[in-house]
């Protein structure tokens, strides 16, 4: 049975720093795309991040770019979220998400697997 678990939510201070973890297992995850997440409260859930099968290549939203860096381990079946710099509109539930399909990394309905998220608040 697929599963992803996230880790390494918090509450942290404007400026400062969280590296999310997301441990996949019962799938075979050098061989899914990954995702990155985050649903604030009233809003629907929005792409902040997204890597290849392999490190190659990873794409960004406008929101997070240039302060988020998403990253895997395929030997340790494992995904992480740094996230430097960090404002109070980064506050959310963040997921990761599995994708087995090619096209696009924005749309939530082409991942296959997600996790249960875990709470980033960015305070003041």
């Amino acid at each position: 049975q697929a599963q992803l678990v996230e880790s390494g939510g918090g509450l942290v201070q404007a400026g400062g720093s969280l590296r999310l973890s997301c441990a996949a297992s019962g799938f075979a995850f050098s061989n899914y795309r990954m995702g990155w997440f985050r649903q604030a409260p009233g809003k629907e859930r929005e792409f902040a991040a997204a890597i290849s099968r392999t490190n190659a290549n990873t794409y960004y939203a406008d929101s997070v770019k240039d302060r988020f860096t998403i990253s895997r381990d395929n030997a340790k079946n494992t995904l992480y979220l740094q996230m430097n710099s960090l404002k109070p509109e980064d506050t959310a539930v963040y997921y990761c998400a599995a994708r087995s399909r090619s096209g696009t990394y924005l749309d939530p309905l082409q991942y296959d697997y997600w996790g249960r998220g875990t709470q980033v608040t960015v305070s003041t």
